[in-house]
């Protein structure tokens, strides 16, 4: 994994690791991709994560992989996705001083994914709507262990995908939070919540649907 910077969040510190495209080509968009949940064992050096990364990054982007507050160098507690959005929009803002005003693209997987409809819901809010948002695991509704989250709406073309055989995350909990919103979702048959031997159908999902 990449060496992570450290940059200011509004509480502390925030851990970072950014891949820049490869070759010299310019940069065709910021990617902001967000870890599952740092109270049970989430990292920004997540597979899903990692994945996520490498076919955004394939298609151009810069990839910005947020550690979550606790996690790795990043300081502050957990704080149940309310000021963990604050800093990933801390990020982005940092991201956009550093290369301008390219196209975003947000990701996230499962804790992270409920986080990212929050700052995509913040970016509508401000008239700076991301290109796309890809959303895997999606923590919605009630899960075991863990609490209730009530997942944002977010925008028409917004790709989602869920495992079939996801125990942590039931795909019935992703359903009910997309149908409401008209909002298809990708099945991968047999795949868990972590995508276990699934993470090339994943990473060939993301880059087929690539908004041209």
């Amino acid at each position: 994994m990449v060496q992570p910077l450290l940059i200011d969040g509004p509480d502390g510190k925030i851990e970072v690791f950014i891949d820049l495209p490869a070759g010299d080509a310019a940069p065709q968009g910021i990617a902001l991709i967000a870890h599952p949940h740092p109270l049970f064992g989430g990292t920004a050096d997540n597979k899903v994560v990692t994945t996520l990364a490498r076919a955004l990054r394939g298609k151009g982007c810069i990839t910005l992989r947020p550690s979550f507050r606790g996690v790795g160098g990043s300081q502050g507690t957990h704080n149940h996705g309310d000021k963990e959005t604050d800093d990933l929009l801390a990020v982005l803002a940092w991201a956009q001083q550093q290369w301008g005003t390219l196209p975003i693209t947000l990701a996230g997987f499962s804790f992270g994914a409920f986080v990212i409809t929050r700052v995509a819901k913040k970016l509508a809010d401000t008239q700076c709507d991301a290109r796309w948002l890809v959303l895997v695991g999606t923590a919605a509704g009630y899960i075991e262990g863990a609490r209730s989250y009530a997942t944002e709406a977010v925008a028409t073309g917004t790709l989602v995908i869920h495992g079939e055989k996801d125990t942590t995350v039931p795909l019935a909990n992703v359903l009910a939070w997309a149908e409401p919103l008209e909002l298809p979702v990708v099945v991968v048959p047999g795949a868990d919540h972590f995508f276990h031997r699934k993470l090339h159908i994943l990473q060939d999902i993301v880059r087929r649907a690539w908004p041209a």
